[in-house]
């Protein structure tokens, strides 16, 4: 079946469940896990008018949005290890998510991906976008959606 499961999350209640549902599947059949952070790159404004931000706070701000992914893979990584899985923590950094993802899963040879939706429909959706959409339509291997 699946030999390396790959499961997005941001620490957030909802990828929590999908966090645990992947090891627990991992555990079921016998695969490894790898937990995958993606952090974004801060946004710099080019606007004239805007809030000019130094390169010093910028960085401060990315290296604390590193750590609190790392924290968040590392632990994800315990858990699965815990349950006598083989697991690896991945933290990347990118403004695209679902492309981060599919690389994720390419790099790291994953035939399924364990990732939540918040199910937002209409406006939301569009205002807010939607990653999982975008990895299910383009995703090469299955992905598995939890909500």
């Amino acid at each position: 079946m699946y030999k390396r499961i790959l499961v997005a999350t941001d620490g957030s209640t909802l990828s929590k469940k999908a966090v645990r549902n992947a090891i627990d599947l991992a555990g079921a059949i016998g695969a490894d896990l790898v937990a995958l952070y993606v952090v974004p790159r801060y946004p710099v404004s080019y606007f004239e008018g805007g809030v000019t931000i130094s390169m010093q706070d910028v960085e401060r701000t990315e290296k604390q949005w590193s750590d609190k992914g790392q924290a968040v893979v590392d632990a994800v990584q315990q858990a699965a290890q815990a349950e006598g899985l083989k697991a690896k923590a991945v933290v990347v950094r990118s403004d695209l998510v679902a492309e981060s993802i599919m690389s994720a899963v390419k790099k790291h040879k994953c035939d399924l991906v364990v990732m939540a939706s918040h199910g937002r429909k209409g406006i939301k959706r569009v205002l807010l976008g939607s990653e999982t959409q975008h990895v299910l339509t383009h995703s090469t291997v299955p992905v598995l959606v939890l909500r």
